[in-house]
């Protein structure tokens, strides 16, 4: 019996990453290729393949569950393909027991994919982004759709970025109880020490209804905030990009404001319950091949697996902002994807066994 699940074990392995390899090097080379049209005199063609090697962590962690799905499909089809699976079935070796050597070098994967999504992707895709702005500009950018945040009855405004704790071109709107616009500043440069903000350069208007915009200047001056450093390159960079600890800390910031966080929770729990996804997409492939794929090519078991793992990525991108627009939890939408995979796998399971 040992050495019949290392058989499998193994076979299953070597198929989930040689797909997982040739997904990383596809995304690579057409990667490249996209990025080399951003080529200058500044962003040279090695800064380009750098840029691409950090970000491929983070891609390599979205493939892995697409790549268990497509490995197992592949692996447990090439031994039903040579009758090994009979073989196995002959033994006595009963379907659970097959499932358990299918999931063996599935958890494997999924331990690497937590390493992958909590510790190397996010710093390695932030300093990509920040090692090519620097490249090209001179400074770190943060996105565009980012850069704005709301912290009691104001609301900031931030053009760039630094890792070191420096922002740039700070611009804060301070509203009323009554929503009114009250006053308005522009910081050159802010600086984050002891866990106060030092301004320079400040350029201050107040508004009011008797002497109207009344503009002053400030060489300095200290800004008492909540947000961090942590907080602003949080901003700087998409949900899908930040580990869940991130994602934790700045939910609980927004929450504490009252602000939605619902995108931000769309993404947290999309990292938590992804080992469970994977899981579920192995089950469901493994149901496949006791059940309608138990005869067919090795061809149309990949082209099943990919069809797969396209409607389960569908459900992913249309239950979260569905959530967002009807209300109900982000757990919720990220969970009944994963609900169903396991509930068509039970069910197929329990007609073959």
């Amino acid at each position: 019996m040992p050495k019949i699940t290392r058989y499998v074990s193994r076979t299953i392995f070597m198929m989930i990453t040689m797909t997982l390899v040739v997904l990383s090097l596809l995304d690579f080379v057409f990667g490249l290729i996209g990025e080399l049209k951003n080529v200058t005199e500044t962003y040279t063609a090695i800064e380009v393949v750098i840029h691409t090697i950090l970000i491929l962590p983070g891609h390599i962690y979205n493939f892995i569950p697409y790549a268990c799905l497509i490995g197992v499909l592949a692996g447990l089809g090439l031994l039903a393909s040579t009758s090994e699976l009979v073989i196995i079935r002959s033994a006595g070796v009963s379907v659970v027991r097959i499932v358990w050597m299918a999931l063996r070098p599935a958890i494997f994967f999924i331990i690497v994919a937590v390493v992958i999504g909590e510790y190397i992707a996010p710093y390695a895709e932030r300093n990509a982004e920040a090692r090519r702005d620097l490249v090209r500009h001179s400074w770190v950018k943060p996105l565009p759709q980012n850069v704005w945040s709301r912290e009691a009855g104001n609301f900031m405004y931030v053009e760039a970025v630094k890792p070191d704790g420096i922002l740039k071109g700070v611009t804060r709107y301070q509203f009323d109880d009554q929503h009114k616009l009250i006053a308005a500043s522009y910081t050159e440069t802010a600086t984050y020490q002891n866990g106060i903000w030092h301004e320079s350069n400040i350029i201050v208007t107040q508004i009011n209804s008797e002497n109207g915009l009344v503009h002053s200047h400030i060489e300095k001056r200290d800004w008492q905030t909540d947000m961090t450093p942590q907080l602003f390159n949080i901003l700087a960079s998409e949900p899908d990009e930040l580990s869940m600890r991130d994602l934790h800390y700045y939910v609980n910031y927004l929450e504490q404001q009252k602000l939605t966080s619902s995108s931000y929770s769309i993404a947290f729990w999309h990292k938590c319950f992804q080992p469970l996804a994977i899981a579920s997409l192995v089950l469901i492939a493994i149901s496949f091949i006791f059940g309608p794929l138990r005869s067919v090519t090795m061809s149309q078991r990949i082209f099943s697996g990919v069809v797969i793992g396209v409607i389960f990525l569908l459900l992913q991108k249309l239950l979260g902002p569905s959530s967002l627009v009807l209300g109900f939890s982000p757990m919720v939408a990220v969970l009944i994807p994963i609900v169903l995979c396991i509930s068509i796998g039970v069910i197929l399971l329990r007609r073959a066994s």
